[in-house]
């Protein structure tokens, strides 16, 4: 699987004036137009993910897939919208154990819906940070970049690049 070229496909999904919101992420999630049954070559070029990572988050307990009278897989529109949640939260560097961890208690049911949120919220901070740290970076760059006389990108959140 290549992390990028699938972050790279989400971000042109949201194209560049739409805001990042829920309703955007919606619409990144919308398996309204799959059909009822894929197999495993379908999930993988639709998400873009290998087979093998597919196979994995089977094993990992992530998911549950049918299997037709041949054996092969059937990926329903539910598992393949847990795949776009699981693909997600991956590029966003959540842990397996916390994917597992999070996956099992969805699972359990609703009872377990406080917990999902406080697993989330703390890793919405995560990410939060890491954005403040690649800003840093960022700007650390461009800094270097005018230093030798390149060509700087626009503003870093009102820093100052050069």
């Amino acid at each position: 699987m290549a992390t990028d070229d699938l972050m790279t496909r989400a971000l042109e999904a949201l194209g560049d004036d739409d805001p990042l919101s829920v309703e955007a992420i919606h619409r990144l999630t919308d398996v309204a137009g799959i059909p009822e049954s894929m197999t495993i070559a379908e999930v993988s070029e639709l998400l873009d993910v290998s087979a093998h990572t597919l196979r994995y988050y089977e094993r990992a307990g992530l998911v549950a897939v049918d299997r037709d009278s041949l054996g092969h897989r059937v990926y329903d529109a539910e598992v393949v919208r847990r795949l776009v949640f699981l693909t997600r939260m991956r590029l966003s560097g959540m842990p397996m154990r916390d994917l597992q961890h999070y996956v099992a208690l969805v699972d359990a049911g609703e009872d377990t819906v406080p917990e999902r949120l406080d697993m989330l919220v703390e890793h919405r901070d995560i990410i939060r940070r890491r954005i403040r740290e690649l800003r840093l970076s960022l700007a650390a760059t461009e800094y270097k970049i005018a230093t030798y006389g390149g060509s700087t990108g626009p503003d870093v959140d009102g820093l100052d690049p050069g």
